[in-house]
């Protein structure tokens, strides 16, 4: 596996590692360290093999197909890693480093793996420094997609994570079907089964009807919506309180709007928190939200969140971005609003906070879901699978 970030954490990185590992695959990690980590170790059975970087070359990642050095700089460290640990299949995460390793096993003569962990040339136009000078400049998110469908072209297998993402793409560059696997990021049994909970937050909110959300708050993700839903909202709700945990660069603009709306009693930012004390705000709330404005990239893909909170039995109100809207329409889990629509998000939440047993049902289908359809334990078979039927 390459990546060209440090490790840990990341964790679809990891699962899908250690499913490979369980099931016989000896896998081998490239990855990059800044400081004084250890060169090589063994985390849960993946072998870690560290390359130094620095806050130049990481800079200069941005511009990889602008400019080839950061491509010649990791195509001499990946072939270093092919070579000593004897390296039969690179599976490859994400397309910044793509060009390097694509470069390399030319070379080695591997077989290769793309895995598409997001949209990439897609939510670059939604990167702050990509709408101002020198970054509008000098990074252009159509070489990038250009980039992006020339690897899908040369790797013998390309991985997503939902089945919007590979029909976009098949539409897109003609890669037949059955080189395209669909694996989502979805949460372990033990998410669930063996989450601590935190009962001083349960009983912090025991009082509010609750509507949660978890993750980065960038300003695509669409809590303007929700918070000028609370406008709305306060006066027909008395107890409602939308808890945000989770941060961004841009979350000045959020609280700006609460207080220029004066919702400051209504809204509670509590700023990132490790993912282990999700499931208690989770164990907390009455709704779950996740109000992604539309666009190709979250069209075609899931937030993770989806799977944290219905594996709590909780109803999820997400907006009508195609991916979400179809799993949760598919999996009768939730409700759908408009996206950037605070009047149909409300109306959403009065359905919901009138109707208990409505909310029960759909937090129920969406916990059956998850145990027996949506679980990591369950879709990573086709990750398996994959390796399973490819030779080398």
């Amino acid at each position: 596996m390459i990546l060209d970030k440090t490790f840990p954490p990341d964790p679809r990185v990891e699962n899908e590692a250690i499913s490979l590992i369980k099931h016989g695959h000896e896998v081998f990690l490239f990855c990059l360290m800044y400081s004084n980590e250890k060169e090589n170790e063994q985390i849960n059975g993946i072998q870690i093999k560290r390359y130094r970087s620095n806050k130049v070359i990481y800079k200069l990642s941005a511009l990889v197909y602008t400019i080839p050095f950061y491509t010649y700089v990791m195509s001499k460290k990946v072939s270093h890693f092919l070579v000593s640990n004897n390296i039969e299949v690179v599976h490859i995460h994400d397309i910044q480093i793509a060009g390097a390793v694509l470069k390399t096993v030319k070379i080695n003569k591997v077989k290769t793996v793309l895995d598409l962990h997001e949209n990439r040339p897609e939510i670059m136009k939604f990167y702050p420094h990509l709408t101002a000078f020198p970054g509008k400049q000098l990074i252009s998110p159509k070489k990038w997609k250009q980039k992006e469908e020339e690897f899908i072209a040369r790797a013998d297998k390309v991985i997503v994570v939902t089945k919007e993402s590979k029909n976009e793409i098949i539409k897109r560059t003609n890669k037949l079907s059955n080189n395209i696997v669909v694996v989502p990021n979805t949460v372990h049994r033990s998410y669930y089964f063996n989450a601590l909970i935190d009962n001083e937050i349960i009983k912090r909110y025991s009082s509010n009807f609750v509507l949660l959300y978890v993750g980065d708050t960038g300003l695509r993700r669409g809590l303007i919506t929700a918070i000028q839903s609370i406008s709305i909202l306060k006066d027909v709700i008395k107890n409602i309180k939308l808890v945000v945990v989770g941060s961004n660069s841009s979350d000045e603009v959020l609280k700006e709007e609460v207080q220029n709306l004066g919702l400051q009693s209504y809204v509670n930012f509590e700023g990132w928190k490790n993912e282990r004390i999700f499931p208690s705000y989770i164990k907390s709330s009455s709704v779950c939200i996740s109000p992604l404005h539309r666009n190709l990239h979250h069209d075609t893909t899931y937030a993770n969140k989806l799977f944290q909170y219905m594996s709590f039995s909780k109803p999820v109100l997400v907006s009508n971005a195609t991916a979400q809207k179809n799993l949760i329409e598919k999996t009768n889990s939730g409700l759908v609003h408009l996206e950037k629509n605070p009047q149909d998000f409300a109306n959403k939440v009065l359905e919901l906070f009138n109707n208990k047993e409505l909310r029960e049902t759909l937090g129920k289908n969406g916990k059956r879901f998850v145990e027996e359809e949506f679980c990591w334990e369950k879709t990573s078979e086709k990750l398996i699978d994959l390796y399973a039927n490819l030779s080398t």
